[in-house]
C-alpha cells in the first residue's frame, strides 16, 4: 500500500497513522524495539506491515497485480499501490466523513510534529517536504499526478533500471477494472484492520 491508504487504514489514532506512513523506512525487526521509537508509533509500523501482507494476498489486489502488462509484471506491486491511492482518493467522501483535504492537513501536521528527531533516513525527510508542499493526499485525485510519482519513481526511487516510466498509461487502460478491484480490497482491508486494532 502507499501512503494514503496506510494513513486511511491505520485508523484514528494519531500513532497508527505515524507508524502507516513511516513504516517502509524503518527497517529490520521491532523485536527487540529499535531505539528512538515510542511503543505506540512501533505498534503502528506493525500494523503498516500487517496491511502490506494482507494485501499481498488479498485476491483483488492479485488481480490488479495480473491485469499490469507482462512487461511491467515486476513493478505491478509499486503501481498498484499507487492506482489504489487514487481510487480511495477519488472515491473519499465514501470511506470517511471528513474532508480528504482536512485528513490530509492533519496527517501532514502530525507526521512533522511526531518525526521530528526520530532516527528515520534523510530520505524520509526529503520525501515528506515535498508530500506536504504538494499536498500529496489531495493530488492523488488526479490521474496525471499517478502517472507523474510513476515516473518520479522510475527516475529517484528504484536503483535498477525499471519499466515504471510511462506506467500511468496502464490505469488509464484498464481503468474501470482497477477500480473495482481497489474498492473490493479496500473494504475488506478495513475490516480486517478494525479488527486488529480492536484485538490489541
Amino acid at each position: 500500500m502507499n501512503f494514503l491508504a496506510h494513513a486511511f487504514l491505520a485508523g484514528p489514532a494519531d500513532a497508527d497513522r505515524v507508524g502507516g506512513v513511516i513504516g517502509d523506512f524503518v527497517k529490520g525487526r521491532l523485536e527487540p524495539p529499535p531505539a528512538g521509537y515510542s511503543t505506540e508509533l512501533l505498534a503502528g509500523v506493525t500494523l503498516h506491515r500487517r496491511i502490506d501482507s494482507y494485501a499481498d494476498a488479498h485476491p483483488a489486489f492479485r488481480r490488479s497485480r495480473e491485469r499490469v502488462s507482462p512487461a511491467r509484471r515486476r513493478v505491478a506491486g509499486i503501481m498498484v499501490d499507487m492506482f489504489y491511492d487514487h481510487f480511495l482518493a477519488l472515491h473519499w467522501p465514501f470511506f470517511s466523513s471528513q474532508p480528504l483535504e482536512d485528513f490530509a492537513a492533519d496527517s501532514y501536521r502530525l507526521l512533522n510534529e511526531q518525526t521530528a528527531g526520530l532516527p528515520l533516513p534523510p530520505v524520509f525527510f526529503g520525501m515528506l517536504r515535498h508530500m506536504v508542499a504538494e499536498d500529496w493526499f489531495s493530488a492523488y485525485r488526479q490521474p496525471a499526478r499517478i502517472a507523474r510519482a510513476l515516473d518520479g519513481m522510475a527516475q529517484h526511487r528504484l536503483r535498477q533500471p525499471n519499466p515504471l516510466a510511462g506506467a500511468g498509461e496502464e490505469l488509464v487502460a484498464d481503468y474501470a477494472g482497477f477500480e473495482a478491484d481497489c474498492l473490493a480490497f479496500l473494504a475488506d482491508a478495513a475490516a480486517f484492520t478494525a479488527g486488529l486494532r480492536a484485538a490489541r
